[in-house]
């Protein structure tokens, strides 16, 4: 009963990371080797944000226990006449229901930790750049892999070399391999935390505005029509990109015969083409006089080829979800005008049966039109106040007399009156929604343009290691900086305070002064001068004065994307609308076939209708209408065919089996050696 609750947060951090690797991922399509280390990356950090509360109340307790056998000895020096000083009284410590042992959090941190650091650093960017590599061998991936991170690691490596012998030939101080591997995960968490504190600036502002614009239906929409106008110019692009690829490939595969010693490297890039766009290359004539290729220009066109079918079944993802969206709200915004007040979509989808009886329309009508909004707003003014504790905290947290860090008064005053379920109620909270502000805005970065993270199946290797390689640097360096917020680390607020087991395995940066008493200390401070600017919009203004256009309001340019998307969407509904329609027609049409038949066969006898009817039992003219008679047809067949891939929604709502659509992600990427 004593570990009860520490086994439950370990299953629950566990269920947690296999829940959302489930959804975002695919477990039957992606390699074993990713799908595990994904799972082990988000599992370990999941694990200490929902274990570090506890150790933070069983320090808390081994603090009272500390302080009461200090009061006794004083006691004691007091009757035998020693000292004369006034003690007082002891008060018995209660022990927490969630208490564990400091060997246990000390062995448990030490694996977390150090197995985490491995994937980030080492692990999981050579997988991520071996995935890229556009070598044929499994030789030439590693090499390539290998010098894409040289010149990343060389910089990290000589920055450490400087400080290893900065301190080697600092006077009094002495190098051993405790100290070693304290520099190497100090060094560690002070890059988390210099991309912790500019995460935050941004998402703690952010955050709260997007929850308080989504509630106001116009603005959702005008701006969902401003994105989807964006984000078509990307697919553009993307579609030009892969292309062009496809003639590099015609040619390519016009020169290079079934004997041509390169014939099977250039069966591996055409293998990685989805269905489609491999029968849109055969389909294009070849060049007349197609020179051939060499070894190295057939290693960059792999190359080239999995980043653009990367980009594109990316940018057909976000265009898929960003139509389901805009949809959902266009009909969100026409029921409230419905009297009877009941939620009619213009595409209705079949829902399960348990759904239907459990948020039948008239409940969803109050939940989309009315109560929503208040919902979103209340969520919004909840996160604004923690956004503000949060930077008051980061300003104050050095402040030891008088205490001014919010989060660091809550747990003192906890602890006084041994409210450990306040302490780790909390600290969950406060950890958590660190973590999804940081998280969620590593995403939305231009820059980071290439990883995106997609619901349904539908996210890509190469997003999940990088998500993977984040959530592990990310977690450390905020943990840390949260123990800092509520005075747990003595090296900040320089007093004497019984440290958690946490704190113990990251150690401390105290040979380097400029970073133990400089950098963790006040560059936490500039989150408001970035919280400010965020508020302020600055980033976007001046990303569109750069001509890069973001949503500024009453722009120009602005709403003219606001206008085109309007009429992308028009066109796109259009195009669903009389799919269905004619899918409609096909299936009334098979009815009355079908029915047809049933009544001819009955009342006349001429044909066997029974299960070993051969096809040369058939009449001509019955098997030449059988090909319209599909009623097998789904609904994404009938669009594909009649519109291509760019009307098909791409959210699946469970695994179907079909992979060979352009909207998954290309095949093989760690198989094709």
């Amino acid at each position: 009963m004593v570990y009860t609750l520490f086994v439950v947060e370990i299953i629950s951090a566990f269920v947690l990371a296999a829940t959302l690797l489930y959804r975002y991922g695919d477990c039957y399509r992606n390699h074993i080797l990713v799908t595990v280390s994904v799972l082990t990356a988000w599992y370990f950090s999941f694990v200490i944000m929902f274990l570090l509360p506890l150790d933070v109340t069983s320090t808390v307790y081994r603090q009272c226990l500390e302080d009461n056998s200090t009061i006794a000895i004083a006691e004691r020096a007091v009757i035998n006449n020693v000292s004369s000083t006034t003690t007082p009284p002891i008060v018995p410590c209660q022990e927490p229901w969630s208490y564990v042992h400091k060997e246990v959090f000390t062995n448990l941190w030490r694996v977390v930790y150090w197995t985490s650091q491995c994937l980030t650093w080492l692990i999981m960017p050579m997988m991520q750049s071996y995935s890229k590599a556009g070598d044929f061998t499994v030789k030439g991936k590693l090499k390539s892999a290998l010098v894409d991170n040289a010149i990343y690691y060389g910089s990290y490596l000589l920055i450490c070399g400087i400080l290893l012998i900065y301190i080697a030939l600092k006077p009094g101080v002495s190098l051993d391999g405790a100290k070693i591997k304290a520099i190497a995960s100090s060094a560690s968490n002070t890059w988390g935390l210099f991309l912790l504190i500019l995460l935050l600036g941004y998402a703690l502002v952010e955050v709260p505005r997007n929850l308080w614009n989504n509630s106001k239906k116009n603005y959702t929409l005008t701006y969902s029509y401003f994105k989807i106008a964006k984000l078509s110019t990307d697919k553009c692009e993307a579609e030009e990109t892969v292309d062009d690829i496809l003639d590099s490939l015609s040619a390519i595969t016009a020169a290079v015969g079934p004997g041509h010693p390169l014939h099977r490297h250039v069966e591996t890039i055409v293998q990685k083409l989805p269905v489609q766009l491999r029968d849109r290359m055969t389909s294009r004539p070849p060049p007349e006089r197609p020179a051939s290729p060499s070894l190295k220009s057939l290693v960059n066109l792999h190359k080239k080829t999995i980043k653009a079918l990367h980009v594109l079944q990316r940018t057909e993802t976000q265009w898929g979800l960003s139509l389901e969206r805009i949809f959902h709200l266009e009909d969100v915004a026409s029921n409230q005008r419905l009297p009877d007040r009941r939620f009619q979509h213009f595409f209705p989808t079949p829902r399960p049966k348990l759904q239907r009886i459990l948020y039948p329309p008239i409940l969803e009508w109050y939940w989309e039109c009315f109560l929503k909004q208040y919902f979103l707003k209340g969520m919004a003014i909840i996160t604004g106040i923690m956004s503000v504790a949060v930077v008051w905290s980061e300003m104050t947290f050095f402040c030891k007399k008088p205490v001014l860090s919010v989060f660091a008064n809550v747990v003192i005053a906890a602890g006084e009156t041994y409210n450990y379920a306040a302490i780790v109620t909390i600290s969950t909270v406060v950890i958590a929604y660190m973590f999804y502000c940081a998280y969620s805005t590593v995403l939305k970065i231009r820059l980071l343009n290439l990883y995106y993270l997609a619901p349904h199946h539908q996210t890509n290797e190469y997003s999940l290691i990088f998500s993977g390689m984040m959530v592990c640097r990310l977690t450390p360096a905020m943990c840390l900086n949260f123990l800092s917020l509520i005075h747990m680390d003595s090296h900040v607020i320089k007093e004497r305070v019984m440290e958690t087991s946490y704190t113990q395995i990251m150690g401390h940066m105290d040979v380097l002064g400029i970073i133990a008493e400089g950098f963790n200390i006040y560059f936490p401070m500039l989150v408001v001068l970035l919280c400010l600017a965020t508020y302020l919009s600055l980033g976007s203004r001046v990303l569109t004065l750069c001509g890069f256009q973001q949503f500024v309001g009453d722009d120009e340019l602005t709403t003219d994307l606001v206008d085109e998307g309007r009429e992308i969407v028009k066109r796109e509904k259009r195009k669903r609308q009389r799919a269905e329609e004619s899918m409609s027609r096909r299936r009334d049409y098979s009815e009355r076939f079908t029915k047809y038949r049933t009544n001819r066969d009955t009342n006349d006898g001429e044909y066997y209708a029974g299960p070993d009817r051969s096809s040369a039992a058939v009449p001509d003219y019955e098997r030449a209408e059988m090909p319209y008679n599909r009623s097998d047809l789904t609904l994404e067949d009938e669009i594909e065919h009649r519109f291509g891939d760019s009307a098909l929604p791409t959210v699946r709502t469970e695994y179907d089996g079909r992979r060979d659509k352009m909207t998954m992600p290309p095949r093989g990427l760690f198989d094709d050696v």
